[in-house]
């Protein structure tokens, strides 16, 4: 896991640069970036997409949160913790 990486792309989607996100989460391919990239399609409206990338994860779910901004904080909390 690249922490700092990571970092990046949850500011860069939480700053509505969702490309950027995208390109740096899909870089790597430990749960974390997963995750991100889970979210990043959530976002987009891709549930299927989205719900293969939670499938992914070290066992989050597409269903445990309903507001994406509240849980692209809850990983850059995770990544500051780590």
């Amino acid at each position: 896991m690249n922490k700092t990486a990571l970092l990046l792309a949850v500011q860069a989607a939480l700053d509505g640069d969702w490309d950027k996100s995208h390109k740096i989460a899909q870089d790597y391919s430990d749960a974390t970036a997963n995750w991100i990239h889970a979210v990043l399609h959530k976002i987009e409206g891709d549930a299927w997409n989205s719900k293969y990338w939670y499938a992914r994860t070290a066992g989050k779910h597409y269903e445990d949160f309903g507001d994406a901004n509240a849980e692209l904080k809850t990983i850059q909390n995770y990544l500051n913790q780590t």
